[in-house]
């Protein structure tokens, strides 16, 4: 894996329009996430307002990373949109799904979280392996 292709102005757009896609997503479904985690606005206002937000964007951050450097290592150097798109599929569907089923089974969570919070984690990786895929790696790195 070549940490030196990876093109940070993609993950840094990937980043924001995953964010994006998140403020839409639950904007959209808040009163039924709100529902599958049994809590209400003001419950959740006692945590604090932006350090949700924080970690998110900071997780995000690493999410699509992680996109960009291993999208040429498993596409043979074949870095598209559709590559992208391949890979944050895969990478959803073979860990973050995974994983989030066996946390809510283990939490005693309802399917509707898991439906919820995993289809707007496939929405992250597939957006942000699509972009990541639009602009490549970095030119010096790729034409190496």
């Amino acid at each position: 894996m070549d940490h030196l292709s990876v093109n940070w102005l993609a993950v840094l757009i990937a980043t924001v329009a995953s964010m994006a896609l998140g403020a839409i997503w639950y904007m959209a479904l808040g009163k039924h996430w709100m529902a599958a985690i049994g809590k209400t606005r003001e419950q959740i206002a006692e945590g604090g307002q932006a350090t949700p937000f924080i970690f998110a964007g900071v997780c995000q951050l690493i999410m699509a990373y992680f996109i960009a450097l291993v999208t040429p290592a498993l596409m043979n150097g074949e870095v598209t949109a559709y590559t992208g798109f391949l890979v944050g599929v895969h990478m959803w569907f073979g860990f973050i799904l995974m994983a989030m089923i066996i946390n809510h089974r283990y939490q005693g969570a309802r399917w509707s979280l898991t439906v919820i919070d995993g289809g707007y984690l496939l929405g992250v990786t597939v957006v942000q392996g699509i972009i990541i895929g639009l602009f490549g790696p970095m030119a010096a790195a790729a034409g190496a």
